[in-house]
C-alpha cells in the first residue's frame, strides 16, 4: 500500500510541478526551466568579441548559427576556476524584454546535474538582501532532492540572469560598446 506524501516530502504531483535543468557553479546548485533549454554541449572554440564585459566570452558557431556565450561564474562575480571536463555550455532561449525578441544564448556552467520536478508549493520567494543588492534575476528558491540529498536550488529567471542591464544583475564590469542583448539579437 502506498504511503501518502508528507508536507516536507519532496515527492511531486506532476500536474502541479515544473521541470528544471539543474547545474552547478562551485558548490551551489541552480535551476533553469527545462522549456528554455535548447541543448547542452561541451566547450567549443569561442571567438572573443572586442569591447565587451569580461563575462561575455564571445561567440560560437553551432551548426552554422552564431551564438553569444557568457560565463555565469563571471557574471555572478564568483571566484573563477579553470574549465574541467565537466564544464559545458547550456544553450538557452532568452527573450529581450524591450523588443520581445527570442534568441539563443550559451551559458558556461561548471557541470550539469539532472532534471528535477519542483511543485510550486516547494518554491520560496527570493529573500530581500537590502537596497544595495539586486536579486531580481532569481525566480525563487526551490526545495528539492538532488543526487539523493535535500538541497536548496537557486531558480534563475534566465532572461534577467543573462541580461546586461545593471538593475537585473549587479556586476562591476565597466562600460561596453557591445552588449549581451546586442549580440543575442544579432545572432537570432
Amino acid at each position: 500500500m502506498n504511503k501518502p506524501a508528507q508536507a516536507d516530502d519532496h515527492r511531486v504531483d506532476p500536474e502541479n510541478a515544473s521541470k528544471y535543468l539543474t547545474f552547478t557553479l562551485g558548490s551551489e546548485h541552480y535551476g533553469v526551466e527545462i522549456l528554455r533549454i535548447r541543448e547542452i554541449i561541451g566547450l567549443l572554440d569561442i571567438t572573443p568579441m572586442p569591447n565587451t564585459p569580461d563575462y561575455i566570452k564571445g561567440v560560437i558557431n553551432l551548426r552554422g548559427k552564431i551564438i553569444p556565450v557568457i560565463d555565469l561564474r563571471m557574471k555572478f562575480a564568483l571566484h573563477c576556476t579553470e574549465f574541467t571536463e565537466e564544464t559545458c555550455v547550456i544553450v538557452v532561449e532568452v527573450t529581450n524584454n524591450e523588443a520581445e525578441e527570442r534568441s539563443l544564448m550559451g551559458v558556461i556552467v561548471d557541470s550539469v546535474s539532472e532534471v528535477v520536478s519542483i511543485a510550486e508549493t516547494s518554491i520560496e520567494p527570493t529573500p530581500r538582501f537590502g537596497a544595495a543588492v539586486s536579486a531580481d534575476f532569481i525566480r525563487g528558491l526551490g526545495k528539492t532532492e538532488i543526487s539523493g540529498q535535500d538541497r536548496v536550488l537557486i531558480l534563475l529567471d534566465i532572461d534577467r540572469a543573462v541580461s546586461d542591464r545593471s538593475e537585473d544583475v549587479q556586476n562591476d564590469t565597466g562600460p561596453a560598446s557591445l552588449s549581451v542583448d546586442g549580440l543575442a539579437s544579432k545572432a537570432a
